[in-house]
């Protein structure tokens, strides 16, 4: 009986602690309509974050291109496209690094804080962050 309690309570503890990482898939919604878009995935690499767009939802734009970007970018497919680049750890958000945004191809400065569990804060500013834009992206579940 103890080790069917102790493994429940350490099953419980891994999955709850997993949740409240910025780590997983987020779903990013379309400011213009509301509707959930695409699927991000933040994952860690050399102890920076990086997310890369894993799922387009609407069927027409599934093999979409960033045409509006620029340098590397230029051209390629929007599906699997690295967005956040070299995000460092910093207290409780995650700063230092960009943020691609593939509607306009424009690079901006970013930091993401965990809000809740569920609700990932994006910031993207030029220069310092008074001057930017906001976006949460929910977890996906």
């Amino acid at each position: 009986m103890k080790k069917i309690l102790l493994t429940t309570f350490f099953l419980v503890t891994f999955f709850n602690l997993q949740s409240q990482s910025i780590f997983g898939k987020w779903h990013s919604t379309n400011e213009e309509t509301g509707e959930v878009d695409s699927v991000i995935e933040v994952y860690e690499k050399n102890g920076k974050a990086f997310a890369k767009i894993v799922e387009i939802k609407n069927p027409k734009r599934k093999n979409a291109v960033c045409d509006l970007c620029t340098g590397e970018n230029k051209d390629k497919p929007i599906l699997g496209l690295n967005i956040l680049t070299g995000l460092e750890k910093n207290g409780d958000e995650w700063s230092g690094g960009k943020i691609l945004d593939p509607r306009n191809g424009k690079v901006y400065k970013c930091y993401i804080k965990l809000e809740t569990e569920n609700k990932l804060k994006i910031r993207g500013y030029i220069g310092f962050s008074l001057i930017g834009k906001t976006a949460f992206w929910t977890r996906a579940l």
